[in-house]
This record gives structure tokens, sequence and C-alpha cells, in this order.
């Protein structure tokens, strides 16, 4: 599972603002997109005046989020993905609340916390694994090169001998086949000048 072993408690107001302040910043910025895509002039202030929920939407449930995620580490003392799916199910809520209908606040609060609960049960990461500091990364890819390399006489023998897969001695042997078929001494053309 993702997150350390050891759970060392953490402010949970304080996750909350930072996660109020940086999604309600994205928040803003939707909210501006959205204004700019009005069909009349609304003017500059409609951002706030007409786009402002899709902020509020966005600060609460990115707030609720980092806050309840992190109240509920403190208070089992573990950092686990029930952690992240706690937090996703009050995002999610509060992100369903904006269609005033009871299934879809729990519809919408299910869908978040699965998906956040299995994103971070996964690593938590949109690039991959985490890196490993301990090991190297030069060591690391010579030992998957040599995981993955295999000896040119077992795959000849797998794929047989042709023309892309050449070993010793392939031409004299190719030439003889065709020699005794077509009666002709077959002399390949080289491309390069010796």
């Amino acid at each position: 599972m993702a997150g350390d072993d050891v759970h060392h408690p953490k402010d949970a107001l304080k996750a909350g603002f930072t996660g109020l302040t940086i999604v309600g910043t994205s928040g803003f910025f939707v909210a501006a997109i959205h204004n700019a895509l009005q069909v009349n002039n609304v003017g500059a202030m409609s951002v706030f005046t007409r786009s402002g929920g899709i902020i509020g939407v966005f600060a609460l449930g990115g707030g609720a989020y980092e806050f309840t995620k992190t109240a509920s580490a403190n208070l089992r003392h573990k950092n686990d993905p029930w952690n992240s799916a706690i937090g996703g199910f009050v995002a999610g809520s509060i992100l369903g609340m904006t269609r005033k209908r009871m299934p879809t606040v729990l519809g919408v609060g299910a869908l978040v916390s699965a998906t956040m609960g299995v994103f971070d049960f996964t690593g938590a990461r949109l690039r991959g694994w985490a890196e490993r500091p301990e090991e190297d990364e030069f060591e690391r890819k010579l030992a998957l090169r040599a995981n993955r390399r295999r000896p040119i006489e077992e795959t000849i023998a797998e794929l047989g001998e042709r023309r892309e897969l050449k070993t010793e001695g392939y031409d004299e042997r190719r030439r003889e086949p065709l020699q005794a078929k077509y009666g002709v001494e077959i002399n390949p053309v080289k491309a390069t000048v010796e």
C-alpha cells in the first residue's frame, strides 16, 4: 500500500486550509474560463457573481477532502487508502450537493471515494511507481537489461535461421541448396568496398 506504515500526526486544520486554497484557486481558473466562454459580454466581476458557485464548490471540496483525510488518519492512527476514501466521500458529497438530490449526493460521494481510495492504494502517482533512492539507477537498468537479454543461439533455435538472424557460415549454408537446385554459383553482391 502507499504511504508510510508509521503514523505521524498532522495538523488537520492546516491541511484543510491548504487544500481549500489550492483547489479553490483552480476553481477560480475554471470559473474564469467558464466566464470567458459566455455568449454575451458579462464583465470581469461575473467570475465571482455568476460563476462564484464553481469557486465555492471547488474550495469546499478540496478543503473538506484534505481535512477529512488528515483527521481520519489522526483518529485511526494509520496511513492507508481508507483515509483517502473517507475524504473522497466527503468531497464527492459536496460536489453532489450542487444537484440537490440525495441519490446524486451519495452516488457522487461513492464514486469519488472509490476513485481516491484506489488511486491511493495503487501508489498515488500518475507517473508510475516511486523511485527507490537506495537503488542506483545505472545498476537498476543494467539488471533490467540482463534480465531481458537472451542468447542469440536460443533465439535462433526458437525462430530458425533466416536473413534477419544470421550466424557464422550462413551464406555458405544458403548457397549450397541454391546451387543444388538451380545449378548456378551464387556470389552475393556486397554493398561495401573492400
